[in-house]
């Protein structure tokens, strides 16, 4: 199972999208739902992407943690919950850091949102597909604005992710 995630962390993206696009197209298991060509298969693809980096970095911390703290809680009479939930705190900022991967590799998303989605105006187009198709067009300066939104927003989000935990305090 650890060498199926760890296969899963370095999985190239247009081979998922490939993947969720076999499943949802009209010959697939999962094509009488009408999915292909929509969010929710652009959502599975990157669920598909993310998942796996979510798992495996979480894994590593959780077994990082003092593997003596789980025999002196359950000798100070901790509940399995008490425990899972002491250990989940003390691999806190790993877990956190899996959840900003798993959010950098879905928001940087390309190949397999384009392959499941269409990049269709209105309907399914992301600023990562917009970028790809403005510059396909030869308007660089608004590909590079819509860059700039990018980047901005996964700043704002991981500078709220890093203030909610204490750390985004400047520190000499």
């Amino acid at each position: 199972m650890l060498a199926l995630i760890y296969t899963g962390m370095g999985l190239p993206p247009v081979v998922a999208g490939l993947f969720v696009y076999v499943l949802f197209s009209r010959a697939g298991p999962f094509g009488s739902l009408g999915w292909l060509f929509s969010m929710r298969a652009m959502i599975v693809a990157q669920t598909m992407l993310a998942t796996p980096l979510i798992a495996g970095i979480t894994m590593g911390s959780i077994t990082s943690v003092d593997p003596d703290l789980r025999p002196q809680m359950h000798a100070l009479g901790a509940t399995p919950w008490q425990a899972v939930s002491t250990i989940a705190l003390e691999a806190r900022f790993g877990i956190l850091l899996s959840v900003i991967a798993g959010f950098g590799a879905i928001i940087s998303e390309v190949g397999a949102v384009m392959l499941v989605g269409g990049n269709i105006e209105g309907r399914t187009r992301v600023l990562t597909t917009a970028i790809v198709l403005e510059t396909r067009r030869g308007h660089f300066a608004l590909a590079l604005a819509l860059g700039v939104i990018l980047l901005g927003l996964s700043f704002v989000t991981n500078s709220i992710i890093m203030l909610g935990q204490g750390r985004g305090r400047w520190r000499p």
